[in-house]
């Protein structure tokens, strides 16, 4: 039986990562071309296709699942292992990959990170927008920012940034040419801006006023899959955009939006910082964990 070292599978788990040779191969600072190579001979040495590859597309086989699935764990415990070592330092050391939509990215993540970077100048960290959930494991994130009632029960979520409401827009000359509306139900008459979830389902716009709750199903010509977007699309005359408070407000500050149904514009909890429950937390992503919070307590203040 041929013998392997764990950084045979290097190529491997950086290639299941990523799903792509170039991004893999940056992070293994070699070549796609070589990466290529090692992952063939890999292969060839295991006498198993471990990844479906297409001019543009990889994926695993059902053997390179199975693989991962029994691999990565070991190699996150080697990780931690070497990460502990951390706190034999003055300060923290490493790189995380943060998973986050877009909205939270802009709105409270990039803020809190740069003051965080600068703060622990020997920690980097990478931000990848994704809409939606991805298995924060297998794809190689230490953490994600999403809204808490997205996330899944088994991770440890901490509030990141302030409370967020949403906003109901459209220009000034939009609701010239069409009535304000005053009832959420009334929005089914209007030319509204459709949002769909990359699962392929269309959001149904929510809306809460003294304990009643609504979901209103709108109709337009434009559906989008991106809420900065929905904004740009608003302001271009498209038509009414759901989005969030933060993103719009210096745009209905400045006149360029109208907002409508503010009184059924509830607060919510906010954008959360989640992360999963491990034996040991990587000491870059325990510093930033605190310093979310001494923020959030700032806030709070």
């Amino acid at each position: 039986m041929a013998i392997f070292s764990p950084t045979d599978l290097s190529p491997f788990l950086a290639l299941a990562r990523h799903k792509s040779f170039r991004r893999a191969a940056d992070e293994l600072s070699c070549t796609p071309s070589a990466l290529s190579h090692s992952l063939k001979a890999l292969e060839e040495r295991l006498d198993v296709r471990l990844f479906n590859r297409t001019t543009r597309s990889v994926a695993l086989t059902e053997a390179g699942e199975r693989l991962l699935s029994r691999v990565a764990p070991a190699f996150r415990d080697i990780e931690d292992a070497l990460d502990d070592l951390n706190n034999f330092r003055g300060t923290p050391v490493g790189r995380l990959r943060i998973n986050a939509s877009r909205p939270s990215a802009r709105m409270v993540l990039l803020p809190l990170v740069a003051r965080f970077l600068e703060a622990h100048p020997r920690v980097g960290i990478e931000i990848v927008i994704n809409n939606e959930l991805v298995d924060m494991v297998s794809e190689g994130f230490d953490a994600g920012v999403r809204f808490g009632e997205i996330i899944a029960q088994d991770m440890i979520a901490v509030p990141i940034g302030p409370r967020q409401r949403t906003a109901i827009v459209a220009t000034p000359d939009f609701f010239e040419r069409h009535p304000k509306p005053v009832t959420p139900e009334q929005l089914k008459s209007l030319p509204c801006i459709g949002f769909r979830f990359g699962t392929g389902r269309l959001y149904a716009w929510e809306f809460e006023r003294g304990g009643v709750e609504l979901s209103v199903e709108v109709d337009g010509a434009l559906v989008l899959d991106d809420q900065d977007m929905m904004v740009d699309a608003a302001l271009a005359g498209a038509g009414i955009a759901f989005t969030f408070e933060d993103q719009v407000k210096d745009l209905v500050a400045d006149g360029g939006l109208t907002r409508v149904l503010e009184d059924w514009c509830p607060y919510y909890s906010g954008f959360y910082l989640y992360y999963p429950s491990r034996r040991q937390m990587p000491a870059a992503l325990r510093a930033f964990v605190d310093f979310v919070r001494a923020d959030r307590s700032g806030q709070s203040a």
